[in-house]
Order: structure tokens, then C-alpha cells, then sequence
């Protein structure tokens, strides 16, 4: 029986991690917690759909191997991420049923017209101003919505569409502190404001969309031409743009307006409203989906148990809980520190330190999630400074670093996670890493090349 070569380049993923490891002469839970991590981390790049399988696995060695106790995994799971998205879940279950997104689509298409360039391009600039706007994750959860109702209308498929959304979202995220957790992050720790994004943030990532736009006409420019085709179709059939069921859509829902225009606007000013009643910062972000959930169950009364049931979905936030729990095991074992101090050692003139920061971390982003890379590269940059190099630009090659090259892999940001789950759970495709790798780099490495060249070129202005 001939052994699949996926198999065969798992194990020597694992087994050479493994290795490096021990050759390092670390600490034996260094060694487990690093090598777990891959485990984890090449199961679910090379077996999408086994992903929580392999997640929990690597959870269960943790567990026996001593590595992480009950208290780091409640710490390290998230629970803020996930609570969040379960609101905001039933509140976008709340809202398809309603129809709300098939009326979106008509007013998207009644603009764009006869060009589904237009179409792709709208929709991603949708995505990536509601990410700027809100956050990346409510913004993925919307405009992934739609794209499905797109595409099963035209009867294409949904994986290119959503890819597209997705890149356009994570760089838009960028754009604000609060479009993505990593704006939030560093802008804590580096003291930065609202102000500094809008100056240093925005401008690269409206010129990184653009490019990102025009590369993505390219890449996908046999699946818009097919596009073209089924809408053409559409719209010379007596059913032209109307709903599954046969009936033309009607106007937009009250309740749902109602619901999605007051669910956004106290996700916009969760940050006013946490101030004025003396909150910690993001209590609102969760406090508003959370609210926003329970008054779509209230409004849903007998079928709200069923909107849970079938909107939620909670194998992706089973995998979010293991995964994000086993990478704090490397905090936990000390693997963040010394890849710290391994970093700092190595560190240079201001510009190879902007290199290593933002390939490392962008890369590193690309392989465990961006949130928890810049988790750990904040460290990094911080003891930089500690050694009086100017850390100023380091943050903003992290932000573009981490948000950009999330765009490489599946599981580089969690909008990528959320969209892929989105889709696979309604049977609309699926995404594995052989699927996604190409486009996502032919994206991701020119925009952050962009971002790293304009950022050099503003350097002089940075360090007055």
C-alpha cells in the first residue's frame, strides 16, 4: 500500500521540528509544546477537514504530557473571540433568514450593472471598508454571507469569491485601530491613537487594496468571465435575479434593518460607550453581539433554539478554543522568550530590524494566526526598545506584516478561519491549503512588499 505523500510530508514536518528542537538543547516542555504546535499547526494546513481532530489530539498530549494545566488552557482559549463570534453568528443567522442579504445582493448588482468586475470589486471594497469600520470578523461574517447568496444564485463557485473578500478584508483591517484585534494590540502597547493610524496605517492600505484589487482581476480572470456568463444568464431567464425560491425578492425587512443598522452602530461606538460607563477596553465589542443575540432570540421565540442549532458554527469555534489554547502553551514553556532573546541578538541598523520584524512576523502570522504572532512579537519589539533602538517603525511593519501575510494561508487570521467554515458548513466548497496558497501569496507577499517599500520611504519622516 503506497503511503499518501501529504502523509509522508507530515510526519517529517513533525519529526523534524522535533529534532531542531531538541538539538537546541531546551527544556524538555519546550521541546513537547513546540512540537505539539506543529502537530497541530501541519495537520490542519495539510488536513483542512481534520483540523479539529488533530486539534484536540494535540490538546489531550499537552494534557498528559504536563505541558499545560486547566488554568492555562482557560486563559490562552479565547473565550472573548469565541463568545463574540456566537453572537454575532445568530444575529447573521437572524438576518439570512430574513432575506436581508438577498436584498443587499439586488442593490450590489442593480449598480454594478452588466460588469461583474464591478460586482468583485464592490464587494471588495465593501469588505475592506466594514472591516476598518467594525473589525475584521464581523465584516468577514457579512460580506461572506452575501457572497454565498451570490453565488448559489448564479450557480458558480463560492471558494474564489470568498477568497477574494477575504484578502480585501484583512487588508482593510489594517486601515484602523479597530479593524483588526493586532491594530488594538499594538496600538495599546505602542501608545499609538486613532490619529496615528489614520496617518501612518490608512494611506498604505487604501494603496495596498487597490493592488490587491487589480492582482485579483488577474488571478480569478477566468472565474469573472464566468461570472458574466450565469449572471447574462440570469438575467435573460424569467427568474432574472430573483431568490432560490422562485419569487422575486421584496423589500428590505423592517426588523432586520432594524437589527443589522443597530447591531453595527454599537459596534462603531462600542469604544464611546465603554468610556462612558467606565469599562475596560473591547467589554462592549462583546457586550453589543452578545445583546444583539438575545433580541434576535427573543424576536425568534419558538425557532430560537433551532437559529442556535443550525447558525452557530461550532466546529470552527471548537477548533478556535484548541487552537488558540495549545499556542499558549508557548508562552506558558518559555518558547516565547527565547525567541525573543534569539531576535534581539540578532538585531541591526533600524532598516534589516524592519526586515526581520515584518517578514518574521508575517510569516510567522501565516503559520499560527496573526493575533498570536503579534502576541508574541510585541515582546520582542518592547525589549528593542529597552536596548534603545528606535521602535517607532517596527510597529507599523508588525501591523502591515501581520495583517497582510494572514492573506498567505488558511489559518493566518481568524477571518480566514471563520470564511472557510462558513462556506464548508453550508456546502458551498472547500478551501484546502494547496487551494489557497497560490493566490494567497500572489496577494500577500506585493502587498506587504508595497507596505515594507512605502514604509522605507517615510522612514526619514518616522524618525523626526
Amino acid at each position: 500500500m503506497t503511503i499518501p505523500s501529504k502523509v509522508i510530508a507530515y510526519i517529517a514536518v513533525v519529526v523534524l521540528v522535533g529534532i531542531s528542537s531538541y538539538l537546541t538543547g531546551i527544556e524538555a516542555t519546550q521541546i513537547t509544546s513546540i512540537t505539539v504546535f506543529s502537530f497541530i499547526v501541519a495537520g490542519a494546513l495539510l488536513f483542512w477537514r481534520f483540523r479539529l481532530a488533530f486539534a484536540l489530539f494535540g490538546l489531550g498530549i499537552l494534557f498528559a504530557a504536563r505541558v499545560m494545566d486547566v488554568e492555562t488552557f482557560i486563559e490562552s482559549a479565547g473565550l472573548d473571540i469565541i463568545l463574540f463570534l456566537i453572537g454575532m453568528m445568530i444575529v447573521i443567522g437572524f438576518l439570512e433568514e430574513r432575506h436581508f442579504f438577498e436584498v443587499l445582493l439586488d442593490k450590489i448588482i442593480g449598480y454594478a450593472g452588466d460588469s461583474t468586475y464591478k460586482i468583485v470589486g464592490l464587494l471588495m471594497l465593501m469588505a475592506a471598508f466594514s472591516a476598518a469600520l467594525v473589525d475584521e470578523v464581523t465584516s468577514i461574517l457579512f460580506v461572506t454571507s452575501t457572497v454565498i447568496h451570490l453565488t448559489s444564485r448564479l450557480r458558480i463557485s463560492t471558494v474564489p469569491l470568498v477568497m477574494a473578500t477575504v484578502f480585501a478584508t484583512n487588508i482593510g483591517s489594517s486601515a484602523t485601530v479597530v479593524g483588526n484585534p493586532v491594530g488594538v494590540m499594538i496600538a495599546l502597547n505602542a501608545k499609538l491613537g486613532f490619529s496615528d493610524f489614520l496617518r501612518w496605517a490608512t494611506p498604505i492600505s487604501i494603496i495596498s487594496l487597490i493592488l490587491s484589487i487589480a492582482i485579483v482581476f488577474i488571478i480569478f480572470k477566468g472565474y469573472i468571465k464566468e461570472m458574466k456568463k450565469s449572471l447574462e444568464s440570469l438575467k435573460s431567464s424569467e427568474n432574472s435575479l430573483r431568490s432560490n425560491t422562485g419569487e422575486k425578492t421584496q423589500g428590505v425587512d423592517k426588523v432586520a434593518l432594524i437589527v443589522f443598522l443597530g447591531t453595527i452602530t454599537g459596534l462603531v461606538l462600542h469604544t464611546q460607550i465603554e468610556e462612558l460607563l467606565g469599562l475596560k477596553k473591547n467589554t462592549m465589542l462583546i457586550g453589543v453581539a452578545v445583546i444583539a443575540a438575545a433580541i434576535v432570540l427573543f424576536l425568534q421565540r419558538d425557532k430560537a433554539r433551532e437559529l442556535v442549532e443550525r447558525r452557530v458554527d461550532w466546529w470552527t469555534l471548537s477548533f478556535f478554543l484548541v487552537f488558540f489554547s495549545s499556542v499558549g502553551t508557548l508562552e506558558f514553556t518559555g518558547v516565547t522568550t527565547l525567541l525573543a532573546n534569539f531576535f534581539i541578538n540578532i538585531s541591526g541598523d533600524l532598516t534589516s530590524n524592519m526586515l526581520i520584524t515584518g517578514w518574521v512576523s508575517g510569516l510567522m502570522s501565516a503559520g499560527m494566526d496573526n493575533v498570536l504572532a503579534v502576541a508574541l512579537w510585541i515582546s520582542i519589539v518592547e525589549k528593542m526598545g529597552e536596548l534603545g533602538i528606535n521602535i517607532f517603525p517596527l510597529w507599523w511593519v508588525m501591523l502591515f506584516g501581520a495583517t497582510f501575510m494572514g492573506n498567505l494561508t488558511p489559518i493566518g487570521s481568524t477571518a480566514n478561519i471563520v470564511a472557510i467554515g462558513m462556506i464548508e458548513r453550508q456546502k458551498m466548497g472547500h478551501i484546502s491549503l494547496k487551494t489557497w496558497i497560490i493566490p494567497g501569496a500572489m496577494v500577500s507577499i506585493p502587498t506587504f512588499t508595497l507596505s515594507l517599500l512605502l514604509l522605507l520611504l517615510q522612514l526619514p519622516l518616522m524618525l523626526s
